[in-house]
Formats: structure tokens, sequence, C-alpha cells
């Protein structure tokens, strides 16, 4: 795709230049869901070429930042001066790739069958698809993550925060401790930020993990809610069953207890099925003491614990 001079001149132009690269390479149709198709070669170096004129052509005013001195009588003008330069250094495409994400999950959510029995065979293939995205758009939006993540997470803005590393590892170490545990402890942290508001900024594959947690997987982890009744009390739906144990109430939980259940069929596909949704949900920072997490865990092949 031609690279027009105008794509770096402001937000709504850079977008409307990244936007087809976003969705070949996020929505675009595949046979393999574990790979993203490839944009040209030409386009891709267009992208790095928009993403870089946009940062340095943003980066600072006509003529050179402000002096703090020379705004020392209008302070608030000082302060929105700088607020707008730091939106311009990769805040407000960082925002603008967020709700691109939140847009695609929430498509996927829309796109779920109705029968409990086939949504893992949903899910699963389409979080693998939009995982392949995620780590394709993040290789080529990676300026954004060494120009902007970086300096949030200098500036303490990060995944994790220096507290955040005090409470999960500095304040636990032993002298036997090795290496290796106390790296386990940072990822288990790390993992554990995904279940936070999106208040955070972290890296661009993080990011959109991040939605399909909230936009996905949460929604159909949730339970209803109870009807309340006239006098104020939650009613409770009558079993239909009374011989069977009752059924989870989650959505994603009653279709992984139908999955592992159901009789007949390839026990290995249904097997490979959990293993794959486990990854996923731990990927997306489902908790490992969460008890959908516990019930599939043990799927996961060995070498990928």
């Amino acid at each position: 795709m031609y690279l027009s001079p105008l794509a770096a001149a402001s937000l709504h132009a850079l977008w409307g230049y990244l936007h087809p690269a976003l969705d070949h390479i996020v929505r675009a149709p595949t046979n393999n869901p574990a790979k993203a198709p490839a944009i040209d070669v030409s386009y891709h170096i267009g992208v790095h070429t928009a993403v870089y004129n946009y940062f340095t052509a943003q980066s600072d005013p006509p003529g050179g930042p402000p002096h703090p001195a020379g705004l020392s009588a209008f302070p608030a003008t000082f302060a929105a001066i700088q607020n707008d330069k730091g939106k311009a250094s990769g805040a407000d495409l960082y925002e603008q790739l967020d709700r691109y994400y939140a847009d695609v999950a929430r498509e996927i959510l829309l796109g779920a069958p109705a029968d409990d029995s086939t949504l893992v065979h949903y899910l699963v293939p389409c979080f693998n698809r939009y995982s392949a995205g995620a780590q394709s758009v993040s290789r080529l939006l990676n300026y954004l993550n060494r120009h902007y993540v970086k300096r949030a997470i200098d500036e303490d803005r990060g995944w994790l925060r220096l507290a955040d590393v005090l409470d999960a590892v500095a304040r636990t170490i032993r002298e036997d401790d090795t290496r290796e545990k106390v790296q386990k402890r940072l990822r288990d942290r790390r993992t554990e930020e995904l279940q936070n508001p999106p208040d955070r900024v972290v890296p661009l594959t993080a990011l959109a993990y991040r939605r399909f947690r909230i936009e996905v997987v949460d929604p159909l982890l949730s339970a209803p809610k109870l009807k309340v009744s006239k006098g104020g009390k939650k009613k409770r739906p009558p079993p239909t069953n009374t011989d069977k144990p009752p059924l989870p109430r989650g959505r994603l939980a009653r279709a992984v207890k139908e999955l592992l259940e159901s009789k007949g069929g390839d026990e290995e596909e249904r097997a490979r099925l959990a293993g794959e949704l486990a990854i996923a949900l731990r990927t997306v920072g489902i908790k490992v003491d969460h008890p959908l997490r516990k019930k599939l865990d043990k799927y996961i092949p060995p070498g990928q614990r």
C-alpha cells in the first residue's frame, strides 16, 4: 500500500493507514489459526515508517519543547502542553489499539454458539487465531512497544510497579531461593496483573490478552444473576432433575463439564481441547486457583506446564 506523507499527520490519518493491516492480521480468515496471515512487505515497511514518523513529528512542538521557566506564570498551560505531548508520544495510539482489541473480542463473544456442547470447540480456535494475530501486531508495532511501553515502565506506570515487585519478590526472598524461583514469582505476579482493570501500560500482546479476558472469558465465566422476588429475596430456579448434581452456573464451566463428560467421540480430541483451553485461560490471566483452571490444567501437555 502506498505510504502517504499525511499518514503521520494525525492519529486519525495514521489509524486509517494502519487499520487495513490490523484487520488482515487479526480478522482475516485463515486455514491455520495458529499463524496470522502476513501483509505485503512494502506495506509492513510503510507501517513501521508511518509510526516512526508520527512519533518523531509529534514528540515536540514547532521550535522545540517549551521551557518551564517561560510558563511559570501559566502552570495550567504548561501542564496541558506536557499532557498533549505525552498523548502524542504513544498513549493515543496505545489506547486506540486497546479499543480495537476490545471490538475484536466482543465480535468473538457475539459469534459464540448458543449450544454449550460446541462452545469450547468454537472458543479454542478463536483464541488461537486472536493470539497469533496479537503476536504479529506486536511485532508490526514494535516501535510502540519500545518507545511508549518501555517509557511507561521506566516511569513506574507499567505492568509491575515498584510496590508490586516489593510485595511479590523482595519481601519473600529467602537465602536458598534460586534464580528460577524468583523469576517464577515475577511471572506469576505479572499474570495476576492481567486480572486488574486496564489502567496499567503493558506490552502489546498482554494488552490483547487482557481485552480477551475482559470481553470474552469473564462474561463466559460469570454466573447469571438471580431473579429478585417482590419481597426483595433472590429466587433460585427450581432444579429440573433432583437425581443429578446441579450444573455449574457459569456458561464456560457448563461447556467444559459437557465436553469432559460426553460419551463416545474422540477422547484424544477432547483432551486436546481441554488442554488448549487451559493454556488460553492461563495466558489471559485467569488465576491458578480458579476452579475451572484447576479442572483443566491437568490436560496441559507436560512440556507446556
